[in-house]
């Protein structure tokens, strides 16, 4: 496992500000709704047009804000939201980001 913010170390202003990017709350979404994810093909996350080190970095600032884990599984790395923790210490708020995001949608 990559290091990461233990629970209690979460804060709200990282979290925000980590999610205030486009791509982040696109990867927030898929990490929700499809669970674990391979960082091993920008494209399987509709990024093609940003280079792997580009969606690294943005893995990156999610990881260190605490919105995700990822663990290490030979040369890839496999992210995941971390959904009960940040529910527990935000409740709600992966919902209503979620719900925002749908609306923006239109679905």
């Amino acid at each position: 496992m990559l290091p990461q913010p233990d629970i209690q170390d979460i804060q709200l202003e990282k979290v925000l500000q980590a999610l205030g990017d486009p791509v982040r709350l696109k990867l927030l979404a898929i990490y929700a709704r499809e669970g674990e994810q391979c960082d091993c093909d920008p494209r399987r996350f509709g990024l093609q047009h940003l280079h792997k080190s580009t969606v690294s970095h943005h893995m990156k600032v999610l990881r260190d804000a605490g919105v995700t884990s990822t663990k290490v599984v030979g040369r890839n790395r496999h992210v995941r939201l971390r959904r009960e923790e940040l529910d527990e210490r935000f409740p709600g708020l992966v919902d209503v980001l979620l719900a925002s995001l749908d609306a923006q949608a239109g679905v």
